[in-house]
């Protein structure tokens, strides 16, 4: 992995509060995979749960914000990358870290994960902030901001310190939005073929402001998660997908079995 290097990032142009965990990736979930050609590669989107979520793609194999039971994570290849976007419970667990990680894995986090990982875990990770960028194995990695902006939620998620990530691979990027409202870097983000948007209240934004977003931003594809909170309540994602419309292809996965 080479040396981290700081810039800034909304136009690229290559094709605090305390938040109870979330038991949503507890067990495993058997949903059907999308697959997205990336100039002639395959990349395999596999949906586990809420946050979760497996990628297999040219690179190897990806798992994003994995947490609760590592069985939900038997059926997939071991993880070549993992990321993690902040340390909410629905986001980092570091026994489910210490279960997926093998020799060879690599965790890329925020600096604050990356400061609450044990020893054995942080000989295997690296730190980028916002606003930096790295790679693995060729695959471009920026860090985007990921914060709340409106009066009353900032404490969940202060801005400077969470991630979002966008991962260039040749001729397809990927943007992932962490926990985030709709900030500008996400609304200035340009050439996404793929996101993964959010969407729950109070932690993140209502469905007319992630609609509002990927409006701007127009992925080719997005997938609505995170959207069911923990006292039940949801972001509908089909209201969601009514509002972006046919402009952009609104991908549903399994989220919640």
């Amino acid at each position: 992995m080479r040396q981290t290097r700081r810039r800034f990032l909304t136009t690229t142009a290559a094709a605090v509060g305390s938040v109870t965990l979330l038991p949503y990736a507890g067990h495993a979930a058997h949903h059907s995979s999308d697959v997205f050609s990336a100039n002639g590669s395959d990349i395999k989107v596999h949906p586990v749960s809420h946050a979760s979520f497996v990628m297999e793609t040219p690179v190897g194999t990806i798992f994003v914000d994995p947490v609760g039971d590592a069985a939900a994570y038997a059926d997939f290849p071991s993880p070549d990358l993992i990321l993690v976007t902040h340390q909410h419970g629905d986001h980092f667990k570091a026994e489910t870290l210490a279960a997926l990680v093998k020799q060879d894995t690599q965790i890329i986090t925020n600096p604050a994960v990356h400061d609450m990982l044990p020893a054995d875990l942080k000989a295997n990770a690296s730190r980028i902030a916002n606003g930096e960028s790295t790679d693995f194995k060729g695959l471009g990695i920026d860090a985007i901001p990921a914060y709340n902006t409106t009066e009353g939620r900032l404490k969940f998620h202060p801005k400077g310190r969470d991630n979002g990530y966008v991962l260039g691979f040749e001729d397809f990027r990927v943007y992932i939005s962490g926990d985030t409202e709709d900030v500008p870097e996400m609304r200035g983000l340009k050439n996404i073929d793929l996101a993964f948007v959010c969407m729950n209240l109070p932690f993140t934004m209502d469905v007319e402001a992630a609609a509002s977003a990927v409006a701007e931003f127009k992925p080719k594809f997005v997938y609505p998660y995170h959207y069911r909170g923990r006292d039940g309540g949801t972001q509908d994602p089909k209201a969601f997908a009514q509002l972006v419309g046919d402009a952009v292809k609104v991908k549903m996965g399994g989220w919640y079995g």
